[in-house]
């Protein structure tokens, strides 16, 4: 990894994280590559993976520079000369915290996406951007998520920033496609869990959220675990590691992905059984109970993965119990 000497000492440096065991990408030719949002769950995974590569990373967070800034974007753009920007910077939480910060999420979120292309057309007009986009961003009243739909109805209300602001993003995408040439492949991302996310249960993802509290009620002997919302509603959950193995491989794909491509296994878990699966794996003998005070969200998220199956049809997902027990072994032992 490398540091970006124009904008602060201590630029880019990833260090390892304990208890993850990143994917490791291989790959025969060699990139100059910027990760934008290197301290986040998936971003600093995605360097982890890019460690020990024949590539060169530079890793940019915000702690270096404000990346809402397309002046400073632009200066790091022009330090690392990038042929790929996997772009993790993202102002987003729980459906609690986003529905709290409406107007910042949509503030920040349009801001990063507005300097990250004006910078890229200024300074790196030859580099492939990678955007993860949230499932969120689908319409809140659809059970089975396609991309032919994906713009055919209104974001969950619940997450209403967040999700329109990832439909902003792939606007944005198009129109320096059509004007600058900018080339952008978007990737649509189910719930994503597993080691390396933030430790506050409000701020991580969903859930990896739901794990670290279990764990909290376990060792502090608590007879009863509180579920957030009815329990009812269906998610499609997709280990850390196959995510960041499928994003890296937008960097070379020769499909044409400026419409996004779904990343997903296509089987959809509702909450109550994913807690149900989160205490027979950690174990935790308590009841669950469900606080309703609490917003479900959408009723199903579930990823279609036929055009999935048409770009990646050998991939093999990482089972869902298996993922399960990874995350809980690393936030027992980081909490």
């Amino acid at each position: 990894m490398e540091r970006h000497p124009a904008l602060r000492a201590g630029w880019g440096r990833v260090g390892a994280t304990r208890g993850v065991n990143a994917p490791r990408c291989r790959s025969l030719i060699f990139m100059r590559i910027v990760i934008l949002g290197s301290a986040g769950f998936i971003g600093g995974a995605a360097a982890r993976a890019l460690r020990g590569t024949r590539h060169r990373v530079y890793a940019l967070s915000r702690a270096d520079a404000d990346l809402r800034d397309a002046k400073a974007v632009r200066a790091a753009f022009l330090k690392a000369r990038p042929d790929a920007i996997l772009n993790f910077a993202d102002h987003k939480g729980g459906v609690a915290y986003v529905g709290a910060h409406q107007a910042e999420v949509m503030r920040d979120n349009l801001a990063l996406a507005l300097a990250l292309y004006r910078a890229a057309s200024e300074a790196a007009p030859r580099a492939r951007i990678i955007n993860p986009l949230s499932h969120c961003s689908y319409p809140g009243d659809r059970g089975a998520l396609r991309e032919e739909e994906w713009l055919d109805g209104a974001v969950h209300e619940s997450i209403f920033a967040h999700g329109n602001a990832k439909r902003a993003l792939y606007y944005i995408a198009s129109s320096y496609a059509k004007q600058y040439g900018i080339r952008s492949v978007n990737f649509l991302l189910p719930g994503v869990f597993g080691p390396g996310d933030q430790k506050n249960p409000l701020r991580t993802h969903a859930l990896n959220g739901m794990i670290i509290r279990m764990i909290q009620a376990k060792r502090n002997n608590e007879k009863a675990f509180e579920i957030w919302g009815t329990g009812k509603p269906v998610r499609d959950w997709v280990y850390i590691d196959d995510i960041v193995r499928l994003l890296l491989k937008g960097l070379t794909t020769k499909h044409d992905l400026l419409y996004p491509l779904n990343l997903a296994g296509g089987t959809g878990y509702s909450i109550k059984r994913t807690a149900e699966i989160i205490a027979e794996e950690l174990p935790y003998r308590g009841r669950l109970v469900f606080n309703t005070a609490y917003p479900d969200g959408a009723p199903k998220k579930v990823l279609d993965t036929r055009r999935f199956r048409k770009v990646f049809p050998r991939y093999s997902f990482t089972d869902f119990r298996s993922g399960i027990r990874e995350a809980i072994s690393y936030y027992e032992s980081v909490l």
